[in-house]
């Protein structure tokens, strides 16, 4: 735990949260009244000085001049609001010790309530009393926190796959036409030797499928939060008093 001497002069100094994110800075100290060692510290974690929140300082420390706390900086700020006028009472510091989830029934008061203080009532017949007796019980208060349930990232990888496509294609082929001889080819036709052996030579061409390849971007995907609720069931024993007579009683 730490010590009085350590946070004394902290006020104005930075906090930080578990993950050594900035919370805020410290506004006050409140000191338990009994052992007059720091309980509680108030965090002004709004831009403007705004928004104030109580943090226990039972696991905090020190690192130089900034005050660490063992909290989120969520849980941090989603705590129940108190206002800051004077002491937190008893209703006050049960509700933050159990937003946190710290033992109340175990934990020195900053109110000056004994440590593991009793919730059973007293008899309150007496010689200076009524003939009443105060029944109490304990009720069931639940909230919530917030923690991290897991990560989701994305990730990108490359496959590889065998695409198949026809493309149309041509090509020269050898084809033999004949045609008569007439007056106006006698003369090409009668050019050269009458009768002689002769060799003509043609170049066929043809086409081939030319495959090129090209990044394009398709579609931009990224990952988005929604919240959603959904009905938890919490169990938890509590006691209450109960009242029975004794003796004669007439009805």
């Amino acid at each position: 735990m730490i010590q009085r001497e350590q946070i004394l002069d902290a006020q104005g100094s930075k906090v930080l949260s578990a993950e050594k994110e900035k919370v805020g800075t410290v506004e006050e100290i409140y000191l338990d009244r009994d052992t007059d060692q720091p309980e509680w510290v108030l965090v002004n974690t709004g831009s403007f000085g705004t928004r104030a929140t109580f943090v226990p300082l039972a696991e905090a420390n020190m690192n130089e001049n900034e005050l660490v706390v063992p909290y989120a900086i969520e849980q941090i700020k989603g705590a129940p609001n108190m206002e800051p006028t004077g002491d937190l009472s008893e209703g006050e510091e049960a509700q933050l010790y159990s937003y946190y989830g710290l033992d109340y029934s175990q934990s020195e008061s900053g109110t000056g309530l004994p440590e593991g203080q009793d919730s059973v009532g007293q008899d309150t017949s007496g010689p200076n009393t009524d003939d009443a007796m105060t029944r109490s019980e304990e009720e069931l208060k639940v909230g919530t926190t917030q923690q991290e349930r897991g990560r989701a990232r994305l990730k990108k990888y490359v496959v590889t796959e065998n695409v198949q496509q026809t493309v149309p294609v041509q090509k020269e082929v050898v084809g033999l036409e004949r045609e008569p001889i007439t007056e106006a080819n006698v003369g090409q036709a009668t050019d050269g030797p009458a009768i002689s052996e002769e060799e003509h030579e043609v170049v066929l061409r043809e086409e081939q499928p030319v495959v090129q390849k090209q990044v394009v971007p398709k579609e931009r995907v990224k990952l988005s939060k929604d919240t959603v609720t959904e009905e938890a069931q919490v169990s938890e024993e509590i006691r209450k008093e109960q009242i029975e007579p004794e003796g004669e009683i007439s009805r």
